[in-house]
């Protein structure tokens, strides 16, 4: 016979979306039910770059993001807990005069819609900061705003500050299937049944079958997006660090260990839980950051991984409610850039579930955005 636990809200999903989500309607007082077919973070959310970033946003992210950022400089405090963040800033490094006019362009948009948060660099004051970088680099975009934080750290601080406002998470209770019951969804695992008025999926690179079980149909991937890090070396770069046009994106955290990544892909296998590393793809990058540090030469790679993640053909994760169901949301599909917006989300979801709205525009994120338009 199946245990059955009721709660004002189930949540599928225990990656730092679900987790940020749960502390945000526990404080309000909501009974919270997290699943997470695994373990809390063991996916993207636990092994992604840990990058806290508002340089290069899409428009359209652009206010989640900056609202997102100022909780990330309270976020310990907040959570009464350790994220790992460190604001190191962010420079993202023009190669080239070609880069340097893709800046300047970016930086017109970005003033005409009253964003100044993306300064321009020169050559000089790019060698200030990150004195070890190639000659032939010609200038930068900084955020002094940015840095990093540790992923699993953030994501369980984010778990531990839910149980303690009240949340219950239910781990190793992967969702089988799910239908109304009345005016309650009824969340069905392998040995458990959930019931609860109010659903929000936030299942990652599994969203889209769950999506799917509550009624929206969406153009959902999954892939797998390799970092490596290196042994110890000496200190040689405080900011984070990527580039305007190549597949680069590094840190070096206090210890001297570097953090490689730069979004190449290994091979996703979601049927069975797991990835495969692509190593031709790894050594390219590993390639590329010499280019631009030829320190890295001395380099040495202590371990590779990777995990699964989704994403959405335009890179915009899905966030609101369903088309088709009510009392249900999605939080999903952040196309490996969705560990900075977590504040905000858990914030978002919360404010939709107890509310019915929120401050933000979240049009450009309907998980409908791709159904053709019956006139």
């Amino acid at each position: 016979m199946k245990r059955s636990s009721k709660a004002d809200v189930v949540i599928i999903g225990g990656g730092i979306q679900g987790c940020a989500t749960a502390w945000q309607l526990a404080q309000r007082g909501v009974s919270v039910a997290v699943l997470e077919k695994d373990t809390v973070s063991r996916h993207a959310s636990g092994v992604n770059a840990g990058g806290v970033r508002l340089l290069g946003r899409h428009l359209a992210e652009v206010p989640l993001s900056i609202a997102a950022m100022k909780r990330w400089h309270t976020l310990d405090n907040d959570l009464s807990g350790d994220t790992g963040f460190r604001a190191r800033s962010l420079i993202n490094i023009a190669a080239d005069e070609q880069d340097l006019d893709t800046l300047n362009k970016r930086q017109q948009l970005m003033h005409s819609q009253g964003y100044f948060h993306e300064q321009l660099i020169d050559v000089k004051e790019l060698r200030e900061r990150l004195p070890h970088v190639a000659d032939h680099c010609v200038g930068g975009v900084l955020s002094l705003q940015d840095g990093y934080a540790i992923p699993y750290q953030a994501t369980l601080s984010f778990k531990r500050a839910a149980q303690l406002a009240g949340a219950t998470f239910y781990e190793g209770q992967e969702v089988k299937a799910i239908r109304k019951l009345g005016n309650d969804w009824l969340v069905s695992t392998h040995n458990s049944e959930f019931e609860a008025p109010k659903i929000l999926n936030c299942a990652g690179a599994w969203a889209d079958l769950i999506s799917v079980m509550i009624g929206d149909n969406v153009p959902m991937s999954y892939s797998a997006p390799m970092l490596g890090i290196t042994a110890r070396m000496p200190h040689f770069a405080t900011p984070v660090v990527g580039a305007v046009s190549r597949p680069l994106s590094f840190k070096q955290f206090e210890n001297g260990t570097v953090l490689l990544g730069g979004g190449a892909k290994g091979f996703a296998d979601r049927a069975n839980n797991r990835t495969r590393l692509d190593y031709s793809l790894m050594a390219a990058g590993a390639r590329n950051a010499i280019e631009f540090f030829p320190i890295m030469k001395t380099a040495s790679i202590n371990r590779m991984w990777s995990g699964l993640e989704a994403y959405m053909p335009d890179n915009l994760p899905v966030l609101g409610p369903s088309a088709r169901s009510e009392n249900a949301w999605h939080a999903f599909a952040f196309s490996a850039h969705g560990f900075q917006l977590a504040p905000i989300v858990g914030e978002i979801m919360a404010d939709l579930i107890t509310t019915g709205g929120c401050q933000f525009d979240l049009e450009p994120f309907r998980v409908n955005r791709y159904e053709r338009k019956v006139l």
